[in-house]
């Protein structure tokens, strides 16, 4: 058993949530707390209704979450709002969630642990956001489909490719989850091939048309890696059950 101020304050320290910028919806740190004790800590991408289900089910009470409550800003505490609000208060379950700031972490984040498990060479912070980089560039040798392969045997599950530029993947971007609508800023910068979750339709087409190469991993799946780690390193640290509660949305 752990207290939950103390997990938090490692947290909050590890990951620099007050100094790292997110989106205003974001609201990083401790999103609900409980009676302050912590036994068995889950890891999960999401915070939603059937996510808060299976890890009360599973005992958990801490939930890690990458995407927190209140992404949709103010709401009603109604419905599905208010059915997750409440089983998790009943529950005794704590929330935390960390967007940007485990996007972007040098050593637990989704961008470098999936620029290592791609064998991505030399990896370096790229993309000026708010005062931040928010991705990671580097070299691998190699052809597209062969990136491709790799890609989708990390993530278990397809990628889907648009093969805009050299066969060869030359200097590699990567910024995982919704990045596919900057695609023309990720070209600028001088990548060739960019991995990324999702982006929307006219995202392929552009990239088609500025000769670069762009693999779509998925939301979810490129969003795991962060979330898994942090909970292990939490049970390692604090001497704490861990479970991930998986929950993919195919997007």
């Amino acid at each position: 058993m752990a207290g939950l101020n103390d997990l938090v304050d490692f947290l909050d320290t590890e990951l620099n949530i007050s100094e790292i910028p997110d989106y205003p919806g974001a609201l990083n740190g401790l999103q609900l707390e409980n009676s302050g004790k912590v036994t068995k800590v889950g890891a999960a991408v999401d915070a939603s209704l059937p996510v808060i289900e299976k890890a009360v089910r599973e005992g958990v009470d801490l939930l890690l979450v990458h995407h927190g409550m209140f992404w949709q800003g103010a709401q009603p505490v109604t419905r599905a709002h208010y059915r997750k609000l409440k089983l998790a208060i009943d529950a005794g379950m704590a929330i935390y969630s960390a967007h940007i700031p485990l996007d972007v972490h040098p050593q637990w984040g989704n961008n470098a642990l999936l620029a290592k498990a791609v064998e991505l060479q030399d990896p370096q912070p790229f993309f000026p956001w708010k005062g931040i980089e928010l991705g990671l560039q580097g070299t691998r040798g190699g052809t597209l489909p062969e990136l491709t392969k790799k890609l989708e045997a990390v993530l278990g599950s397809p990628v889907h490719t648009c093969p805009g530029g050299d066969e060869y993947v030359g200097r590699v971007g990567i910024i995982t989850g919704g990045a596919g609508s900057e695609v023309a800023a990720v070209h600028a910068s001088g990548i060739d091939t960019f991995i990324t979750g999702e982006g929307p339709h006219w995202s392929y087409t552009l990239a088609e048309e500025l000769n670069i190469n762009v693999l779509y991993g998925g939301h979810y799946a490129t969003e795991t890696f962060g979330v898994k780690a942090l909970t292990e390193q939490l049970a390692e640290r604090f001497k704490l059950q861990h479970t991930l509660i998986d929950h993919p949305t195919g997007l």
